[in-house]
C-alpha cells in the first residue's frame, strides 16, 4: 500500500501545470486518494505556487566560481546550484531567514525545488584567516558537544531577547572527522527547536584554504541523514581552492592566523579580543513559509502521520540567526 502511494504522490508531483486538464488530473489522483475537498485545493495550490516559482531559477548543472576567483564548484551528478543572488532570495525571501552575504550559491537535488525539497546545501567563505590543523588529533569530541550544548544553552536568552525561538542541541548525529590529507573537516549536530516536534539536521562541512574556509551546510530534518551520508563523497568532492587561496600555500610572512584551531571551528566560536569565546548564533531554519510548512504537511498525511491530516500555516516560521 506505502508503495503505491509513493508512486501516486510522485505522479502528483510531476505533474507541471499547463491547463485545467492538469487541475482535473490532480483532482482525479485526490479523489483516488479519498482527501477531502479541503486537502485537495490545499495540494492544487501548493502545486501551482511552486510550478509558478520554479520558472524563474535558472540552475547550473556543470561548474562555477564561488567568490570571485577563489574557489570553484563542480556540480556533482543528481545536483544543480543556484548562483548567489538566487541562493540568497531562496534563503531570505522563499524560507524567511536574515539576509547572509557570505553566501555563495545553493545546491538542491536535481529532481527537486526550493518548496518540495528534502535538503539543501549552503555554500558560504568565511575570510577569517588560515586555521591551524595542529590540536585535531587531541580533541575530545565528547567533552567539545558537552560544552556546545552549554553555550546553546546559554544564548537562548539572546535568541528569545531578538525575536528568534529557542534551539537545543540534542548532540552528534555525525561525530566529526578531519581529512589531514585533503584539509576537509564534517561532522553534524541534531537540533531541537522551540516549539517544532521533530529535530533538525545540521551538517557541517569545512574545507580549509589559505585565507579562510569554504563552508557548506546542509540544512534538512533528520530523516535526510541517510541521503546526505550516502552522497557525502560527491558532495566533499564539488568544492575545492583554486591557486593562490589553497591551504598548502600558506604563506606565514603575509597570511593572517586565525585566532581558533579545528576545536573552534567545529564549536561555532570566535576568539574575541578580549580574551573569551563568542558563541554564534546563526542556525539556518530549513521550513520557513506556509506553502513550505503544507508540503511539510502533505508529506506526514501519505507517510504515516497520527493524525492523518494536512495543516495549512498561512503563518510564516520565524527566521533563524
Amino acid at each position: 500500500m506505502k508503495t503505491n502511494l509513493l508512486f501516486v504522490i510522485s505522479l502528483f508531483f510531476a505533474i507541471t501545470f499547463s491547463n485545467a486538464q492538469d487541475i482535473e488530473r490532480l483532482e482525479f489522483i485526490a479523489d483516488s486518494l479519498n482527501l477531502s475537498d479541503e486537502e485537495t485545493e490545499a495540494l492544487i495550490s501548493f502545486k501551482q505556487y511552486s510550478d509558478s516559482l520554479e520558472s524563474t531559477f535558472t540552475y547550473i548543472y556543470d561548474r562555477s566560481m564561488l567568490n570571485g576567483d577563489v574557489a570553484k564548484i563542480i556540480v556533482p551528478k543528481g545536483y544543480k546550484f543556484l548562483d548567489k543572488p538566487q541562493a540568497q532570495r531562496v534563503l531570505s525571501d522563499i524560507w524567511g531567514n536574515p539576509v547572509d552575504n557570505s553566501v555563495m550559491g545553493l545546491l538542491l537535488k536535481e529532481d527537486e525545488t526550493p518548496v518540495e525539497t528534502s535538503y539543501a546545501i549552503e555554500i558560504s567563505y568565511a575570510e577569517e584567516g588560515y586555521i591551524k590543523d595542529d590540536d585535531a588529533q587531541d580533541l575530545d569530541y565528547d567533552d567539545l558537544l558537552s560544552e556546545m550544548q552549554e553555550d546553546a544553552k546559554n544564548a537562548n536568552p539572546e535568541r528569545t531577547r531578538l525575536g528568534y525561538p529557542t534551539v537545543e542541541l540534542l548532540g552528534w548525529a555525525s561525530k566529526p572527522y578531519y581529512d589531514q590529507n585533503d584539509k576537509k573537516l564534517y561532522w553534524a549536530k541534531e537540533l531541537l527547536f522551540e516549539e517544532e516536534e521533530s529535530s533538525t539536521l545540521n551538517y557541517n562541512i569545512r574545507v580549509l584554504g589559505r585565507k579562510g574556509y569554504m563552508n557548506l551546510n546542509v540544512i534538512g530534518d533528520m530523516e535526510t541523514l541517510n541521503d546526505v551520508e550516502a552522497n557525502l563523497e560527491p558532495i566533499l568532492g564539488s568544492v575545492s581552492f583554486n591557486t593562490g587561496y589553497k591551504y598548502s600555500e600558506f604563506d606565514p610572512d603575509f597570511d593572517d592566523v586565525a585566532a581558533y584551531g579545528i576545536g573552534g571551528l567545529i564549536a561555532g566560536k570566535i576568539l574575541a579580543k578580549a580574551g573569551f569565546f563568542a558563541v554564534i548564533l546563526k542556525f539556518w531554519k530549513f521550513i520557513a513559509v506556509g506553502a513550505i510548512a503544507l508540503f511539510g504537511g502533505v508529506k506526514k498525511f501519505f507517510f504515516g502521520s497520527k493524525e492523518k491530516q494536512i495543516a495549512i500555516d498561512t503563518k510564516n516560521s520565524d527566521p533563524e540567526v
